[in-house]
């Protein structure tokens, strides 16, 4: 699953790390909306399961599908990680913390990697056949998810409506969701993203956010 390095990027290290952290922090809200009203934005949702199916992207900027506004509800989330904004949903913040945890153990566990790699090649046989979003892309990501991430100890515990979380096909959205966070955790690490750096890098990230408002 770890995604293929990306040398064409013309954005600066900062940027890039902005853009897939939001991706992590996307992932994270659209677990909240669809935890509690069973629904979620649909150019959000549309982004993070393209962005889990593409495992080989030809550039960066693919991945997102071009557009930081692909990104939005993700970089609206960290301006108030970082100082831009005075409150978010405190859901949303452990969702997307916990997501990079998550994306630490894994990176540890190679074997596991080595499986999602390979199952998640193919979901992109189905992709191709179905569409990304169809519901039987959906329903492989999530059982993939929970095949493989949440057999860690650790293990991200989702609240919301329970009537709504025990509809058809939400359990596999969600988890699906999930999946797109660590996908995007991965990235942000691999373009040297670092969560001690969240600290230290503040201001560089303000400024990131400010060419993508």
């Amino acid at each position: 699953m770890t995604p293929t390095p990306i040398h064409t990027a013309p954005q600066s290290p900062i940027a890039r790390q902005t853009l897939a952290l939001a991706g992590v922090f996307q992932a994270a809200t659209v677990v909240d909306e669809l935890a509690r009203n069973g629904q979620a934005d649909e150019r959000a949702w549309k982004t993070l399961i393209r962005a889990t199916v593409d495992t080989n992207p030809e550039s960066f900027e693919s991945i997102y599908g071009g557009h930081p506004n692909n990104l939005r509800q993700g970089l609206e989330v960290l301006k108030a990680v970082v100082g831009q904004r005075q409150s978010v949903n405190p859901a949303v913040l452990r969702y997307g913390f916990s997501l990079l945890l998550l994306m630490g153990k894994l990176r540890k566990d190679t074997a596991m990697l080595d499986t999602l790699g390979e199952r998640l090649g193919r979901v992109q046989e189905q992709a191709a056949h179905f569409g990304d979003t169809h519901e039987n892309v959906v329903a492989s990501l999530g059982e993939l998810y929970q095949d493989t991430l949440s057999t860690f100890r650790y293990r991200i515990v989702v609240q919301g409506n329970p009537t709504l979380l025990q509809q058809r096909m939400m359990p596999e959205r969600v988890r699906a969701a999930l999946l797109s966070g660590v996908r995007f955790g991965l990235l942000w690490h691999q373009q040297g993203g670092r969560r001690w750096k969240l600290i230290l890098q503040r201001g560089a990230m303000r400024r990131a956010l400010e060419q993508f408002n």
